[in-house]
C-alpha cells in the first residue's frame, strides 16, 4: 500500500508486534489494533538479534514455549500468531507490499543497544512509509521525562489501573501463519539447562498462584540463601521479562492477596512481611529497568566515567574461564556458578555475589563476566541486568561498593553445606566443618589439586587490594560532582530505612530496602 492510498482511507492491516509482552490478557497494545480494524498479530524472529554475544540457546528456549502458548491463546480469540523470519524491516515491508498496513502497533521496549537501534530503523521506516506505530507503555517505566520526581506515585497510578481485557479477533484468509524455528536454525550453540524453567503463560500463572498461595510465606527471610531462595522467590522473573504476564496483574493479585491476609491470623502475621517485601521488589523491578531507559549506553559504559581506567579492558582469560565454568577453588562462588548453568536461575544475593567476586576479586572488567551472566540467565533483563552489574562492579559512582566475602557468604547462606555437596560433589569427602574452605581440611591434600582446585587466589588479599583501588577513585578530582549529578538522575526518591542502632542502607540508590528481587 502506498502513502496515497494511506491518506485516501483505503483500508489495510493493524499489525500488532509482539515483543516483550508475549500475552492476551492486559495487552493494551492489541487491545487498541483490534479497535481499529482487523489484526495480523506478528512476531518476527531476528536472526541478528540471535547472532548478539548476549544471546542462548536457553533464552531461545524458554521464548519458543511462550510463543507457543502466545498462538494459542491467539487461535482461541480468532486469529494464530503470525510468526516470520528475517529482518523487521523486511517483514514489515513484504506485509505492506502485499496486503497493506494501516498501522502499527506495539509495546515500548527498553532493551539492549541492538534493539534501540532496530527499533530506530523501524520509526524512520515507518514514518517514510507514512504508517502511524502507536507504542504503549509496558509497565512502571517512563519514556522522556527529565527527572525522577514523582516517579514511585506514577508507578503505583500504573499498576491500579483496569487491567485490559482480551479482544475477539477477526480470521485472516490467505496468511500462512509460518511455523517457530529451531535454535540450531539460529545458529545458536548447544545449552544444556535440565533445570530451565517452563515458558509459557500456564507456567507464569501457576508460579504466580504458588507462590501468593503456599510458597511466598517465608520469602522475606528465605529469599538470600540459594539453598531457601529458589522455592521461596516467585520465580516470576522469566515471565515479567517476556510479557507472559504483565507486571500490573502480578501487583494486583499481591495487593489482593494483602487485602487477605491483612486480618487473617497466625499465618497472615507470617505472610504480611513477605508480601510487604515483594511488592517492593515489584517497584525494584522498573526502578532499575529505569536506569537503562534513561542511559541506554550503561551495557557498555562505565556510569561514571572516573572508573574508565580502574580495571584492565581485556579480561584474564584463565581467571574468567574459571569463573565461568565454577572452578575457582572457592566451594560457595562454584556451587553458585554452576547451579546457574544448570537451572537458569539464581537468587538475587548470589548474583550479586558471583558478579562481585568477578569484579573485585579476579579484578576482572564488568563487561565480560556481564556477557557470561547475562547468557546463563533465563530471565535476562537488560534493563535489570546491566545497571546491576555496573551496581556490583562499584562502577556507577552513587553505591557503595560491596565487596562480599564468598566464604562468610557461604557461611551464613549455606551454614550446613548442603548447597555445596549437591553442586560441588567433588568436596563429598571434606568434613562438614571445612567444607567452605576445604584448604583447611586434614585431608585437603587428597581432594585438592586432584578432584577439585586449590583456589585460584587469597580472596582476602584480593578484597583487601580492590578496597584499596576503587576507594582511591572517589578521590579524585571531579568525582563528587558527576556522582551528584548521577544520584539525581538515577537514584530513588525514597529514603532508605533505618533499623534500630544500624547506619543507612549501603545500597544509596536502591529504593525499598534491600538487593533480592523477585
Amino acid at each position: 500500500m502506498n502513502n496515497r492510498d494511506r491518506k485516501s482511507g483505503s483500508t489495510g492491516l493493524q499489525v500488532m508486534w509482539f515483543k516483550r509482552d508475549l500475552r492476551v490478557q492486559d495487552n493494551a497494545a492489541l487491545s487498541a489494533a483490534a479497535a481499529a480494524g482487523p489484526v495480523l498479530p506478528l512476531y518476527v524472529v531476528e536472526p541478528e538479534l540471535w547472532r548478539q554475544p548476549e544471546a542462548s540457546g536457553r533464552h531461545w528456549a524458554f521464548l519458543a514455549e511462550c510463543l507457543e502458548g502466545l498462538s494459542e491463546d491467539l487461535a482461541r480469540l480468532g486469529q494464530p500468531l503470525v510468526v516470520r523470519t528475517g529482518d523487521i524491516v523486511d517483514v514489515l515491508a513484504a506485509i505492506d507490499a502485499r496486503h497493506g498496513i494501516a498501522a502499527l502497533y506495539s509495546h515500548e521496549e527498553t532493551g539492549g543497544a541492538w534493539t534501540f537501534a532496530r527499533d530506530r530503523r523501524v520509526a524512520v521506516w515507518c514514518r517514510a512509509q507514512g504508517i502511524a506505530w502507536n507504542e504503549f507503555r509496558q509497565h512502571g517505566v517512563e519514556r522522556g521525562r527529565s527527572t525522577r520526581d514523582g516517579w514511585a506515585a506514577r508507578w503505583d497510578a500504573q499498576m491500579r489501573g483496569p487491567l485490559v481485557p482480551e479482544v475477539a479477533l477477526g480470521p485472516l484468509d490467505g496468511i500462512d501463519p509460518g511455523g517457530i524455528p529451531r535454535a540450531s536454525d539460529l545458529g545458536l550453540a548447544a545449552d544444556p539447562c535440565p533445570g530451565r524453567q517452563a515458558g509459557g503463560r500456564a507456567a507464569g500463572l501457576e508460579r504466580l498462584d504458588s507462590f501468593l498461595t503456599r510458597r511466598g510465606i517465608g520469602y522475606r527471610r528465605e529469599m538470600s540463601s540459594p539453598v531457601t531462595g529458589a522455592r521461596a522467590c516467585s520465580r516470576l522473573s522469566p515471565h515479567i521479562a517476556l510479557g507472559t504476564l504483565s507486571l500490573r496483574e502480578i501487583t494486583q493479585a499481591t495487593w489482593a492477596r494483602q487485602r487477605d491476609v491483612a486480618s487473617a491470623g497466625p499465618e497472615g502475621r507470617d505472610w504480611r512481611p513477605s508480601l510487604s517485601s515483594f511488592t517492593g521488589r515489584l517497584h525494584w523491578h522498573c526502578h532499575f529497568i529505569q536506569k537503562l531507559e534513561d542511559r541506554p549506553d550503561l551495557e557498555t559504559v562505565n556510569m561514571h566515567r572516573a572508573y574508565d581506567d580502574l580495571r584492565p579492558s581485556e579480561p584474564d582469560t584463565a581467571r574468567l574461564d574459571a569463573w565461568s565454568k565454577g572452578e575457582t577453588g572457592l566451594p560457595f562462588v562454584d556451587a553458585c556458578m554452576r547451579a546457574l548453568l544448570a537451572t537458569g536461575w539464581l537468587n538475587f544475593r548470589m548474583r550479586a555475589m558471583l558478579m562481585a567476586v568477578a569484579s573485585y576479586h579476579l579484578w576482572l572488567d564488568w563487561r565480560a563476566p556481564g556477557l557470561h551472566l547475562a547468557r546463563c540467565f533465563t530471565d535476562y533483563e537488560p534493563g535489570i541486568h546491566w545497571p546491576q552489574v555496573q551496581m556490583q562492579s562499584g562502577t556507577t559512582g552513587i553505591n557503595t561498593h560491596r565487596i562480599y566475602n564468598p566464604v562468610k557468604q557461604g557461611k551464613d547462606q549455606d551454614p550446613q553445606g548442603k548447597f555445596v555437596r549437591k553442586w560441588v560433589p567433588e568436596l563429598r569427602d571434606i568434613p562438614d566443618r571445612h567444607i567452605q574452605e576445604p584448604w583447611l581440611a586434614e585431608n585437603a591434600g587428597a581432594v585438592l589439586g586432584r578432584r577439585y582446585p586449590f583456589p585460584i587466589l587469597d580472596h582476602l588479599e584480593a578484597a583487601r587490594l580492590a578496597r584499596q583501588k576503587v576507594w582511591a577513585v572517589r578521590k579524585s578530582p571531579g568525582f563528587r560532582d558527576e556522582a551528584a549529578g548521577l544520584a539525581a538522575k538515577h537514584g530513588s526518591r525514597k529514603r532508605p530505612r533505618r533499623r534500630a542502632g544500624s547506619r543507612a542502607t549501603a545500597q544509596m540508590s536502591l529504593p525499598f530496602a534491600g538487593p533480592d528481587g523477585p
